[in-house]
């Protein structure tokens, strides 16, 4: 028939290949979810740490600062470590997985994991408040800028400063995207596992 392929086509050949169905055994996807469950821990639990040890390392900077601008922005500031660490307890903190689940419970369990660790990097100028930090950042270095503004020398002191936030930017963004990208394939895995449960 014309439309048959050539015997040796390339595209005829994948098409026919033969597909081998992916198979993870429930103590496999046990070990993968308890892993991501122990990293997910200590990932919060040092985002907890460093917000509420932040916050109080700012809240006593505001209260020894006399302008009143910048002890606003070191009190934003303050607010955000809290702020931070509630919202990592919240959305980067694992459940438990019960001790007698199912493969597809388990499968089930582990793919929410991994979407909520998703969609919190997502969203994480909202959800981690870092919207919160640059507004604190804003206020507190707001009189030094107007300084600088009237003494333009005063400005190759800044310099450092936004060499250290531009490459903080694209470390962080980069991190970022290296992530969401892992993630979605850890979720994209778990959906072929179990096609008819996806999210």
């Amino acid at each position: 028939m014309p439309d048959e392929f050539p015997p040796n086509d390339p595209k005829q050949i994948w098409q026919n290949q033969p597909t081998e169905a992916m198979q993870m055994s429930l103590e496999e996807l046990r070990r993968k979810a308890h892993s991501f469950h122990a990293k997910g821990r200590l990932k919060a639990l040092t985002a907890i740490v460093i917000g509420i040890a932040l916050s109080g390392a700012f809240a006593a900077t505001s209260a020894e600062t006399q302008y009143m601008v910048v002890r606003i922005g070191w009190g934003v500031l303050s607010f955000w470590g809290l702020y931070g660490a509630y919202q990592a307890y919240r959305w980067i903190w694992p459940s438990s997985l019960a001790a007698g689940a199912t493969l597809g419970t388990s499968l089930d369990f582990y793919r929410k994991e991994l979407e909520n660790r998703r969609d919190y990097i997502r969203h994480i100028w909202r959800r981690s408040g870092l919207w919160l930090c640059f507004v604190g950042l804003a206020l507190v270095l707001l009189p030094a800028l107007i300084a600088a503004l009237k003494t333009p020398l005063l400005l190759l002191n800044a310099v450092p400063f936004f060499v250290l936030l531009t490459a903080w930017f694209i470390v962080f963004f980069s991190i970022r995207k290296r992530d969401r990208r892992n993630l979605q394939r850890d979720i994209d895995e778990l959906n072929a596992l179990q096609p008819n449960s996806g999210s």
